[in-house]
C-alpha cells in the first residue's frame, strides 16, 4: 500500500495544508495541485511580463516553511506548481533548500508546453497552450530517486496516479490498476471537497474546517479514501460520490494513460471517516492529448445599480435607458443586463429592500469599456430614479480570457522527465489506444409504484456537485438510497433540467446514468460561453448551479420523504 494525500486543490487553497498534512500523521507522498484553466491564463500573463516566472509562487513559500518537515519524514512531494516553467521552480526549490541547509533531490517533467508549436500545430496564436501529461513521467523522477517532482500540465489524477506506478511498477497496459488509481487521483484532486468541503447535505454533520483527503492506493489499484484522525469533516461514500461526480461527463473518463470506466466504480463504508474504491475498469487511453489553450478575449467591465423600495421594475427600466443613451454610439461589443430582485416588501433594512441591476460589458477595445463606460454611469447620479447608487465607484477596463481545448496526436507531445542528475529520459506514450466512443445507456431501474407525492425542494432528498469544463457546464445528482434512485433515474431527464433551470432552456443538455453511484450525471453545453475567464455569467464556474437545481420544487414520493 502506497499513503498519498493532498494539500492543495487550487491556486489560493489553504496556505497551512502543507504543514498540516506533513505533522498530521504518516504518508508516503504528499501531492498538491495548482493548475486550472484560469490559473494557467494568470501564469501566462506572468510569463508575459518576466520570462522566468509562470510558476504557482504559493507552493515555494510553503515549502520555505515545510521541507524540511518532508525530508525528516521521508515524505515525497508532487506538484503541478511549475505551470508553465517547471524548470525555473525546481531550481528555486534546489535554490531554496541549499539556502535552508537542507538535503533534497529535485525532478521536473516538461514537454507539456506548445505555446511556442501552436502555429504549427494548428492552434492558432494562444497566450498559453499545454497538453494534458500522464503519470509515467512523475514515476520515472521518482524511481530515479527525487524527493521532490515538479510538473507543467498534467492532469490532475497523474500526480496521484505517477507515485503509485513507482512503488508497484505498473506498465502502460495496466489498464485497471491504473483507471483505480485515476480514481483516486480524481477524488484527491480538489482537496477538502472529498472530505465534506461544498457537501449538499453539510448539515447533517458537524464538519468545522474538513482536513485534506488521503488515498491508500494497493497494488491491484483499489484504494481507501480517509483523513489524518482528528481532523475536521468527514470521509463517507456520500462526500466521495459527489467528488467522483465533479467535472466529468460521460461514463468514459478519457485520460493520456488509461480511460476510465466510472461506471464500474464501487464505493463501501470502509469504517469511520474510510471509504473503499474497489472494481475499477480501465481501457486503452485515446490516441489524441487534450490540449488547453488560453488567449486574450478581450476587456470588460461593470457597474450595479442598487434599486430600493418601490418600483424596481420602472427604475431598472428607466436607468437602462438612460444610460444606453449617455453611451451613444459607443455601445460596447457585448452589453448584458441583469436584474436581481434580492428584495423584499415591507423590508425592516434598507439592504432587503434593495434590488440590484448589473449592466455587465466586454469589447476589445479597452478605451470603450473603461472609464467612460463607468463614468456614463456615474454622472446619472442626480437625473435618474429615486435613491440612485452605485455599488463600487468607476472602474478601468480589465483583460479577460477565453479557454477552449484542441486535440493532437500524443506522439507530437514530447513527454521528458528531468531527473535529479540532470538526464533526461523520453517518455513513450502508450503504444496500444483505443478511440473515445460513448457507453450504451444503461437499462432503466424499475420506477417506483404509483402514489402520494409532495411538493418539496428536489435537494430534500437529492445531492448535487456542480463545475466547470472551459465553456460547458457538469452538474452531479445523486441519492442515498436503492428506492431514491429508482425515482432519480426516471425523474431526472433532459426535459426536466430544462424546466427546472430555465437558463439552459436553448441550450445543449446530454444525461448520462451511472447506477453504481445512484447517480446521474448532466452536461450543459456553452452555459458558461468561452469559459470561466471570460465571465460570461453571474456564477462562471458554474459552482452554485447544482445548488440552484436543489432549491427547485418538484414533486417527490412521499414514501422518499
Amino acid at each position: 500500500m502506497i499513503r498519498i494525500g493532498n494539500a492543495s486543490g487550487f491556486y489560493g487553497d489553504r496556505f497551512s495544508a502543507v504543514r498540516d498534512m506533513l505533522t498530521g500523521g504518516p504518508l508516503d507522498v504528499l501531492t498538491g495541485d495548482y493548475l486550472a484553466e484560469l490559473t494557467m491564463l494568470i501564469l501566462g500573463r506572468d510569463r508575459l511580463k518576466d520570462p522566468c516566472r509562470g510558476y504557482a509562487t504559493t507552493f515555494l513559500r510553503q515549502l520555505e516553511d515545510s521541507l524540511g518537515l518532508a525530508v525528516d519524514a521521508g515524505v515525497k512531494v508532487v506538484t503541478n506548481a511549475g505551470g508553465l516553467n517547471p524548470a525555473g521552480l525546481a531550481q528555486q526549490l534546489r535554490d531554496l533548500a541549499q539556502r535552508l541547509g537542507i538535503e533534497v533531490t529535485v525532478a521536473h517533467v516538461e514537454g507539456d508546453d506548445l505555446v511556442f508549436r501552436a502555429e504549427e500545430l494548428g492552434l492558432g496564436h494562444p497566450v498559453t497552450a499545454n497538453a494534458y501529461l500522464g503519470a509515467f513521467g512523475i514515476a520515472e523522477c521518482l524511481r530515479a530517486g527525487a524527493d521532490v517532482v515538479v510538473t507543467g500540465r498534467v492532469t490532475d489524477a497523474s500526480l496521484v496516479v505517477g507515485p503509485a506506478v513507482a512503488r508497484f511498477g505498473w506498465r502502460p497496459s495496466d489498464h485497471d490498476a491504473l483507471a483505480g488509481a485515476v480514481v483516486a487521483g480524481h477524488v484527491l484532486e480538489c482537496g477538502a471537497q472529498a472530505t465534506g468541503g461544498n457537501y449538499a447535505f453539510f448539515t447533517e454533520h458537524r464538519l468545522g474546517l474538513p482536513g485534506f483527503p488521503i488515498a491508500e492506493i494497493e497494488e491491484d489499484g483499489s484504494s481507501v479514501i480517509t483523513k489524518h484522525e482528528g481532523t475536521g469533516g468527514a470521509v463517507t461514500v456520500d462526500t466521495v460520490t459527489a467528488q467522483l461526480l465533479y467535472e466529468i461527463a460521460g461514463p468514459r473518463y478519457a485520460g493520456p494513460d488509461v480511460t476510465t470506466r466510472f461506471d464500474t466504480i464501487h464505493l463501501t463504508q470502509d469504517g469511520p471517516d474510510r471509504v473503499r474504491i474497489s472494481g475499477v475498469r480501465g481501457e486503452p487511453p485515446p490516441p489524441r492529448l487534450k490540449v488547453g489553450c488560453t488567449t486574450l478575449g478581450g476587456h470588460r467591465n461593470e457597474v450595479t445599480f442598487v434599486l430600493t423600495g418601490l418600483e424596481i421594475e420602472a427604475k431598472a427600466e428607466l436607468v437602462r435607458k438612460q444610460f444606453e443613451a449617455a453611451l451613444g454610439d459607443r455601445i460596447p461589443r457585448s452589453m448584458r443586463w441583469t436584474l436581481a430582485r434580492t428584495d423584499h416588501v415591507d423590508a425592516d433594512t434598507e439592504e432587503t429592500a434593495s434590488a440590484l441591476l448589473h449592466c455587465a460589458v466586454s469589447d476589445p477595445d479597452p478605451d470603450l469599456v473603461g472609464r467612460s463606460f463607468s463614468g456614463a454611469a456615474v454622472e446619472l447620479g442626480l437625473s435618474s430614479y429615486p435613491g440612485f447608487h452605485l455599488t463600487a465607484p468607476p472602474s478601468k477596463a480589465s483583460p479577460y480570457g477565453v479557454f477552449s481545448d484542441a486535440f493532437v496526436p500524443a506522439e507530437a507531445v514530447p513527454h521528458v522527465a528531468v531527473l535529479p542528475d540532470g538526464r533526461r529520459v523520453d517518455i513513450r506514450p502508450p503504444e496500444h489506444t483505443r478511440e473515445l466512443v460513448g457507453v450504451a445507456e444503461p437499462p432503466l431501474p424499475e420506477p417506483l409504484p404509483e402514489g402520494p407525492t409532495r411538493r418539496v425542494p428536489l435537494g430534500t432528498i437529492v445531492g448535487a456537485r456542480s463545475g466547470d469544463k472551459g465553456g460547458d457546464a457538469n452538474l452531479g445528482l445523486w441519492v442515498r438510497t436503492p428506492e431514491a434512485w429508482r425515482w432519480l433515474a426516471h425523474a431526472i431527464t433532459v426535459d426536466t433540467v430544462r424546466e427546472l433551470l430555465p437558463e439552459v432552456a436553448d441550450l445543449p443538455v446530454r444525461r448520462f446514468l451511472l447506477p453504481n453511484l445512484w447517480a446521474v450525471n448532466v452536461v450543459v453545453e456553452g452555459i458558461l460561453g468561452a469559459g470561466v475567464a471570460s465571465r460570461a455569467r453571474f456564477d462562471p464556474q458554474a459552482k452554485a448551479l447544482g445548488e440552484w437545481l436543489r432549491s427547485r420544487v418538484v414533486e417527490v414520493p412521499e414514501v422518499l420523504l
